[in-house]
């Protein structure tokens, strides 16, 4: 049965300037990694760092830039994965509220345990896990808009973990090895937090391009009817992807714990949504699903990252930089919108 290609997908594999495998080769495998159409935003980000750097020439320092990725870090591993959901077709507001229940459950299940950092980080992952998979089967057999139920998890997860926490920070985890590998370890110069974020980009970059799998998911986000007519089961997809979603906020609340020492029910996790949702716009990600990058979503992540940090440096109040937040994620989905012509709303088609 021949397959179509989805708009936005990566491409199919064609033999001419292709290695060995079939797969593009080169320059061309990394441009397709990133989406030809985030050129532009390849550009901003040049323009940034060469904007800061004029302003302060430690900027692109060595250790400015390892301060930069720390920090992008919780954000982008929740953007990474917000991009197989809305590929998928589907939303995730609530992956900040998951991060902080996932760092209250870390934190108390560590002193709980006698220190037990590995039952904590379990535990974490565990609960992550269920709440993902919570929030696939109110859409799936509630048959909720992904948007209203997502919602209702934002509340729920920031509410439970308040409940657990009584509000504060919980534990405290600082003198534990394993949170103090993963807060300031490093490998080969780099910082561990930054090769998390690595290995679960790569490892989602591979799902998505070179399996079964991610043919799917594109599929089932490009249109639902023709993928549920081609057999692909949409519910298990649905499910194992807000799942893999609350795993991924999970290890982004341990994260969390991990760099602030103790559990945080909502500092350091509150607005992790929005950055995840203007990180997959901004890198290419079509909200109504079927279309984006792994690469673009990165692309996206240090970008925001470097602006982010270079207002910081150069005193600019942090209420600014949320406006400038919330324009990148409109201006994001206007592009979109007049790339893909779509019609305004209130207007005759």
């Amino acid at each position: 049965m021949s397959t179509a290609t989805t708009p936005g997908a990566p491409p199919a594999p064609t033999p001419a300037g292709s290695g060995s495998s079939g797969r593009p080769g080169g320059a061309r495998a990394a441009l397709a990694s990133v989406g030809g159409q985030n050129l532009s935003l390849m550009g901003a980000l040049v323009l940034v760092v060469v904007l800061f750097t004029s302003l302060n020439a430690n900027f692109l320092s060595w250790d400015n830039m390892r301060v930069i990725g720390e920090a992008a870090t919780i954000a982008g591993l929740l953007a990474v994965v917000q991009t197989v959901v809305i590929i998928c077709g589907g939303l995730d507001i609530s992956v900040g509220s998951q991060t902080g229940l996932a760092s209250v459950v870390s934190a108390m299940v560590f002193t709980a345990t006698g220190s037990s950092a590995p039952l904590g980080i379990a535990a974490a992952l565990l609960v992550g896990a269920c709440a993902g998979l919570v929030n696939g089967a109110v859409i799936i057999y509630g048959r909720v808009n992904p948007t209203i139920a997502t919602l209702a998890g934002l509340a729920a997860y920031k509410g439970v973990a308040q409940l657990l926490s009584d509000g504060r920070a919980q534990g405290y985890v600082l003198g534990d090895p394993v949170f103090v590998f993963l807060s300031r370890g490093s490998i080969a110069g780099v910082p561990v937090m930054i090769w998390i974020l690595a290995l679960v980009a790569a490892a989602l970059h591979v799902l998505l391009t070179y399996t079964d799998i991610g043919r799917n998911i594109y599929a089932l986000g490009g249109n639902d009817t023709a993928a549920r007519l081609a057999g692909i089961n949409l519910n298990k997809y649905l499910l194992a992807g807000y799942a893999l979603t609350g795993t991924v906020a999970a290890l982004a609340g341990i994260l969390l714990t991990a760099r602030t020492g103790s559990g945080q029910p909502v500092s350091g996790s509150e607005g992790l949504e929005l950055q995840a949702i203007t990180a997959a716009a901004l890198g290419g990600c079509a909200l109504k699903g079927g279309k984006g990058t792994i690469g673009g979503t990165l692309l996206a992540v240090a970008l925001l990252g470097a602006l982010q940090n270079g207002l910081t440096v150069q005193g600019i109040n942090t209420f600014w930089q949320n406006v400038a937040q919330g324009a990148l994620l409109v201006a994001a989905v206007v592009i979109q919108q007049r790339r893909n012509r779509g019609r305004a709303v209130g207007l005759p088609a």
